[in-house]
């Protein structure tokens, strides 16, 4: 199975890693079997996908702890990344929001990321993470300083703790200003088939810098997996009725263009979502695409795009119609 290599570290990884925050529950996802997350883990292992992706605050704690469970005794066999940078034991400066009735403060000081990395690695039942990300940028560099948060990842990758160095919700000046200071392996940004903003924003900045890319939500939370109609009712409470493409005008465009895609379904013997993945992934070299699941049957279609190989021509068609939609939507 080709592998992708991260950054410029020695890592390397199959195209598709599964993400976690499903599986820490809570008010966000709601109540969650853990021993069918374990299971859903397990099932990834067994076919393929080896990148499991979690953080602190996905569901203050569980997800990590699940992760752990699930992990123990397999943890060589496997990537494992989390974050640091946000923390709900005490107060910093700079609020983050709520989160399960907890207030989450940001701090990317040296201290606060050891706390948080001391922490992470109790919860995941190991003594090192492979992809270290910070979560979220300080929105005041003079609060904490860019050049010592870079500082301390690189210590704990001199005391083998962390392997790689990531971080997400950046713009391209920080990712400069990381690779100044220290080396960035990875970041972590929203990117679909709809949503390509990181395309001219990020991904210059990072082929520059060797920086590899992991695409989160490439699914539009449900939108691209050919399982939503038009008559698809979401809660009043439900998050997608802020993501603009889950509008009734961009969903139709949206829609109609993936019926258009059914003989390529039919072609290629795999599910819509499978043909979304590895279109995504071709869109730009060497993408990390992470699919979140808590589910057995979810992981296991998101696996059969590993073996996915989508023909040129195909790519160009597919290509024209997003260009055609992408023009309209709102």
């Amino acid at each position: 199975m080709k592998t992708l290599s991260i950054g410029k570290s020695d890592i390397c990884s199959p195209y598709i890693a599964m993400g976690t925050w499903a599986i820490g529950g809570g008010t966000w996802w709601g109540e969650n079997d853990d021993a069918l997350s374990i299971r859903t883990i397990s099932e990834a292992m067994e076919h393929g996908i080896l990148w499991f992706d979690t953080a602190p605050v996905y569901g203050i704690g569980h997800s990590e702890e699940v992760v752990g469970k699930a992990l123990k005794g397999k943890r060589d066999k496997v990537l494992l990344s989390t974050k640091c940078g946000l923390e709900w034991d005490y107060e910093t400066p700079c609020f983050h929001k709520v989160m399960e009735g907890r207030k989450v403060y940001r701090d990317l000081s040296p201290k606060g990321i050891r706390k948080n990395l001391e922490d992470s690695l109790r919860r995941l039942q190991t003594d090192y993470i492979d992809i270290y990300y910070t979560h979220w940028q300080s929105p005041d560099f003079a609060l904490y300083p860019l050049e010592e948060t870079v500082g301390v990842l690189m210590d704990l990758k001199k005391e083998g703790k962390i392997r790689a160095i990531g971080a997400s919700n950046v713009n391209a000046d920080i990712v400069r200003q990381y690779c100044r200071f220290g080396q960035l392996d990875v970041i972590q940004e929203k990117y679909s088939i709809v949503d390509t903003r990181i395309a001219s924003e990020l991904v210059p900045v990072c082929e520059e810098n060797q920086v590899s890319i992991q695409a989160y939500s490439p699914l539009e939370q449900g939108l691209l997996t050919g399982k939503v109609t038009m008559d698809t009712v979401l809660s009043s409470t439900d998050v997608r009725n802020k993501n603009r493409f889950w509008k009734p005008e961009n969903r139709k465009l949206i829609l109609d263009m993936m019926e258009k895609w059914t003989p390529l379904t039919e072609k290629y013997g795999c599910s819509p979502a499978n043909l979304v993945i590895r279109y995504t992934a071709s869109a730009i070299n060497n993408l990390n695409i992470l699919c979140g699941a808590r589910k057995p049957e979810q992981i296991l279609d998101n696996a059969k795009a590993l073996e996915l190989q989508l023909q040129e021509d195909d790519i160009r068609r597919m290509t024209t119609m997003l260009d055609e939609v992408r023009s309209h939507l709102i």
